[in-house]
């Protein structure tokens, strides 16, 4: 029995939790106007622009963070992006960090056609491919890039030195690399200390 478009789509869809996107669907010849029929008639769910999930999938703890990548992945959009800053430490489950919002790091020169979703902080750096890592079959930062990245944005010192602590405790890092990012924590608070009395003694 041949399978229908609908049948199609769901296969796509299985590999990421229900989830799709419309770049998907036209590399398996299915047009936005299949896509919006389904959608129309409720056997397709639109989660953000270019991305859509079928209802019978139950949503999971990390589908918020695959509909984001997806989202920022779509038509055409940049292959090297990351989930980042406290949102890598709270995937890794490194460290006391509850993010109210899902940090993403993109391509300094990626175009975003798309409106950002709400809840969304776009971050834009140049990536290499070393800084990127596979949790939990999302692109996230590395823990030594995540370190990095809070640091220069003025990330809490106290949640930065946990998820160190908590990346070697957990395997994550080796030992020598655990006392590297504590000397760069070290040398950031110093620099921040000294940056702090030159300001007073200029007062």
């Amino acid at each position: 029995m041949p399978r229908s478009r609908f049948d199609e789509l769901a296969a796509i869809a299985q590999e990421h939790d229900g989830l799709l996107t419309s770049k998907e669907a036209r590399d398996a010849g299915i047009t936005d106007s299949v896509l919006a029929r389904l959608t129309q008639r409720g056997r397709l769910e639109r989660v953000a622009r270019g991305v859509y999930r079928l209802p019978y999938f139950s949503p999971d703890r990390l589908s918020q963070y695959r509909e984001i990548v997806l989202w920022a992945k779509g038509n055409r959009g940049p292959e090297a992006v990351a989930l980042s800053h406290l949102t890598a430490l709270a995937l890794y489950g490194i460290s006391d960090a509850n993010p109210d919002s899902i940090h993403l790091t993109v391509p300094k020169q990626a175009r975003l056609r798309r409106q950002i979703p709400r809840g969304v902080v776009i971050h834009r750096e140049d990536l290499a491919p070393g800084d990127i890592a596979i949790e939990e079959d999302l692109p996230v930062t590395t823990v030594g890039r995540t370190v990095v990245d809070l640091l220069q944005s003025g990330g809490r010192i106290d949640l930065i030195q946990q998820a160190v602590r908590d990346a070697r405790r957990d395997g994550l890092i080796t030992d020598a690399e655990s006392r590297r990012l504590l000397r760069q924590v070290e040398a950031h608070l110093r620099a921040l200390r000294e940056n702090r009395q030159r300001e007073t003694q200029n007062a």
